[in-house]
């Protein structure tokens, strides 16, 4: 994922103002986005159901997605 510079340094502060590490307050944000946009009518599969499940529900789905991610070498993406 390629984020600008400028959107980065704001959202690392924002989370060190807050004291929350910067994946937790990513996390949250995107989970607050999906959210608030709601799931338009007529997607099929799990695009129907993104974002509506219950958190303890997709805890060990979460774990090993979050294990994963840590292995991406963030220098093959630039």
């Amino acid at each position: 994922m390629d984020i600008p510079d400028e959107v980065l340094r704001s959202v690392e502060a924002t989370a060190a103002a807050r004291g929350e590490p910067l994946r937790d307050f990513v996390i949250r944000a995107l989970e607050a986005h999906v959210r608030s946009e709601g799931v338009s009518e007529g997607r099929a599969g799990w695009r129907s159901v993104f974002g509506r499940a219950k958190a303890q529900d997709v805890e060990s789905v979460d774990r090993i997605v979050s294990a994963e991610l840590e292995k991406i070498d963030l220098a093959e993406w630039r």
